[in-house]
């Protein structure tokens, strides 16, 4: 399925849709972005999402940092966005027509009106960063390009989770929200994925996915955000993880990604379809493992069943103790012999 389908809370989703976060770890370089979604695509990546914007319309000269500065050292925001702000239209269309050739999908989170204008033919949704949950007029905006929006909610509350909602819902856009922690990285014990349950209580009709900010390690973080109904992941990406900097040491690489499809492969083996009954490798279980009424001792012809004369053992190749009250007080229609399974033929 493509992205689109995922904002159908009605139609039935049996695997993840799965974005790689780039955002800016081309670090300004047309050729290393081309590698990254070449990477994200042989991992196994649904999509792959870039940031476009400019520091100037992003944030003040005097923006504090929120990040881990022991591995990112710059204490500015505007300085750190300066540094990687470089890619605009063309280079995004550029990226957009590479996309389109590897066979995966193609999205950028815009940060200003302008980024938003030139990205919307390029993308089927919107992003909104978890930043912008409270910018209602650059909300509003968005949704005027009458597409989905996908809304993370990291570091909000639960009213301003549902107003962000309203105004949305309001302009009639598809919706689905994700789920993320606004720490870079975000420890385990703070990932707080019972919060994907949480969400999906409060809106019962809204998708619900997860913006995955931890460490790597062996990707069970999304795995088990997946089983607990998140629909769309998403985690950064990186094409090498020891690079300087804030996102690439927490972000997953192509090999971290071939890990989680494979685990995947191994959880969609073991969930199976929702359809209950049984299956075909049960028939035989089903046959010989279930119950049938058994004659306690010899029962004469024309002698009326009673109860004492039944008991139930295996196999089920007569009567079912379900039927029990329906063969009491039958009349045995040849002698039975003690032990003897009871069968259609065996009253009347």
């Amino acid at each position: 399925m493509n992205i689109i389908d995922f904002f159908n809370p009605e139609i039935k989703k049996y695997k993840p849709y799965i974005i790689a976060e780039a955002g800016v770890n081309h670090e300004g370089d047309p050729n290393i972005a081309k590698r990254l979604i070449d990477e994200a695509k042989e991992g196994g990546a649904d999509a792959i999402k870039f940031q476009t914007y400019k520091a100037e319309t992003l944030a003040s000269v005097n923006s504090p940092y929120y990040w881990d500065i022991q591995k990112e050292k710059t204490e500015s925001q505007y300085t750190l966005f300066k540094k990687y702000d470089k890619f605009w239209k063309p280079e995004f269309e550029m990226l957009k027509i590479h996309c389109e050739s590897v066979g995966i999908e193609f999205i950028s989170t815009p940060f200003d009106l302008e980024s938003a204008e030139f990205l919307n033919p390029l993308m089927p949704i919107f992003k909104i960063s978890s930043s912008d949950i409270t910018n209602k007029p650059f909300i509003e905006y968005l949704c005027g390009f009458g597409k989905p929006i996908l809304l993370s909610v990291g570091a909000s509350t639960p009213d301003e989770i549902a107003e962000s909602v309203a105004w949305i819902e309001a302009k009639g856009n598809p919706l689905a929200l994700m789920h993320c922690v606004l720490n870079y990285p975000t420890d385990d014990k703070n990932a707080g994925l019972g919060k994907i349950r949480g969400l999906k209580k409060l809106f019962p009709l809204i998708t619900i996915g997860y913006s995955d900010h931890t460490l790597p390690k062996d990707m069970k973080t999304l795995e088990t955000a997946w089983l607990l109904g998140a629909e769309i992941l998403e985690k950064h990406f990186t094409h090498n993880k020891t690079l300087p900097g804030n996102d690439h040491y927490h972000a997953m690489d192509k090999t971290d990604l071939k890990l989680f499809k494979n685990n995947l492969s191994r959880l969609y083996e073991l969930i199976g379809h929702d359809d209950v009954g049984y299956i075909e490798s049960e028939k035989l279980a089903r046959e010989n493992a279930r119950r049938s009424l058994v004659a306690t001792k010899k029962i004469p012809k024309g002698k009326l069943i009673e109860y004492s004369d039944l008991t139930w053992k295996r196999p089920a190749f007569g009567i079912s103790p379900k039927f029990i009250d329906q063969v009491v007080g039958k009349k045995a229609r040849k002698n039975i012999e003690e032990d003897e399974i009871i069968k259609d033929d065996s009253y009347e």
